[in-house]
């Protein structure tokens, strides 16, 4: 059974260790998509997934919040109302996918392949079948296909966007941040010390 169709949706993911400025841009890209309608798919990890929600929250915006664990990171979001739909376990299914797209799933603590799991839901919903319009990310090598160690733990979610062919713009690319700074209004982003690598035929936007 698939999932009801929403308004549109998006994933909102990426490192733990997302510099400062890439946070607010995060903040800033939230809220105005959140305001233009588009539902947010977050994990709740410290870092990028939890400016996400902020930012979508405070926009008064909808939020699939896919959970590895019922209490992983409560405090984060435990303010959620009835626009946050949290799914506090990944399903069977979903270990199965991260399985297939994990290059060393036998070698995964148990812990991890919670998260590695509830990464499949944050791209292709509930279901497993209903993959987000687009993706959007910071990971410190710039990756849109999670093909590089670098990527950390959000390369999990890259490489299955990858395969269902999902759009991904990593901010951690000059250009994909320099027009999600121009199409949230912001001012400038500083450029952080470990922006990825600037490909301008791999330009895109936010906003589709």
């Amino acid at each position: 059974m698939t999932d009801p169709p929403l308004a549109r949706t998006y994933a909102g993911i990426g490192s733990r260790a997302t510099p400062p400025d890439m946070l607010e841009l995060i903040e800033s890209i939230a809220g105005t998509l959140a305001r233009e309608g588009w539902v947010l798919r977050t994990g709740g990890s410290p870092g990028a997934d939890q400016a996400f929600y902020r930012g979508a929250r405070a926009a008064h915006g909808q939020v699939e919040l896919f959970l590895p664990w019922p209490s992983f990171e409560a405090n984060a979001w435990a303010d959620g109302d009835s626009e946050v739909r949290v799914s506090s376990t990944p399903s069977q299914d979903a270990y199965d996918l991260a399985a297939r797209f994990h290059p060393a799933w036998d070698g995964v603590p148990s812990a991890a392949r919670h998260l590695l799991a509830r990464d499949g839901h944050q791209v292709l919903g509930r279901d497993l079948a209903t993959p987000v319009r687009f993706a959007v990310c910071w990971t410190a090598d710039g990756s849109l296909d999670g093909s590089s160690a670098r990527s950390g733990g959000t390369g999990q979610a890259l490489r299955i966007a990858h395969q269902h062919c999902v759009r991904v713009v990593n901010l951690a690319r000059a250009e994909h941040a320099q027009r999600a700074v121009q199409w949230t209004g912001r001012d400038q982003v500083s450029s952080s010390p470990n922006a990825g690598p600037s490909t301008d035929a791999e330009t895109t936007s936010p906003s589709p």
